[in-house]
């Protein structure tokens, strides 16, 4: 049992999410992972990570309208602008996705579903370097 981390920089586009998968294919590839289990944890507090449907991006801009529904932006809605009128939906929707996915890999590979990826949510209005810590456990 040995264990590996590593570091991941995904630049985002504003609002939306961004697919990784194949960049955390990479890092396994890159430290020849087998078997174990894949922590990925986002180091930012206005975006999140995400395990999704890769095949229909309608999926993608459902979610994407679904927190903007349940999450607005707007003048007077919140205490905490300091940084524009997303700063504070951002940390909200932040906390009520995941910040940390914790996935299983065999034979090299992670275990996600036929129709999954990994992503980026990126809460903010503006384009982000997202930096994002991993760390292998396994053989």
């Amino acid at each position: 049992m040995w264990q590996k981390s590593g570091d991941l920089t995904v630049q985002t586009l504003g609002k939306g999410l961004t697919d990784i998968t194949r960049k955390v294919d990479q890092f396994l590839l890159d430290i020849g992972a087998r078997q174990g289990v894949l922590t990925l944890f986002i180091q930012h507090s206005s975006a999140s990570l995400t395990i999704q449907e890769n095949a229909d991006p309608d999926v993608q801009r459902d979610l994407e309208d679904y927190m903007e529904k349940i999450v607005p932006e707007g003048h007077g809605l919140y205490r905490h602008d300091s940084e524009g009128l997303d700063d504070m939906p951002a940390h909200i929707r932040s906390a009520l996705t995941d910040v940390s996915l914790t996935i299983p890999v065999l034979q090299g590979e992670m275990r996600l579903g036929t129709w999954q990826g990994i992503y980026v949510f990126e809460h903010r209005e503006r384009p982000h370097n997202r930096h994002l810590a991993l760390h292998f456990i396994g053989e």
